[in-house]
């Protein structure tokens, strides 16, 4: 890895560190964890349905 990407990483990991203590500071803190909720309850909902899916599709089999 070469010293522009290893700064470019270690820039993006301190934004990210940086955006996520002022989220979690504050009156933000509330509204990020009901924020950080719907998304993983909406993911976790899509995940199983698309396990669903898969599942059926893998149980048909066709011999020649």
């Amino acid at each position: 890895m070469t010293t522009t990407g290893k700064i470019a990483l270690g820039v993006g990991i301190a934004s990210s560190a940086l955006l996520a203590a002022w989220l979690l500071t504050g009156t933000r803190k509330e509204k990020t964890k009901v924020l950080v909720t719907k998304g993983a309850q909406s993911l976790k909902g899509s995940l199983k349905t698309a396990k669903k899916t898969t599942a059926t599709v893998d149980e048909v089999a066709y011999y020649v």
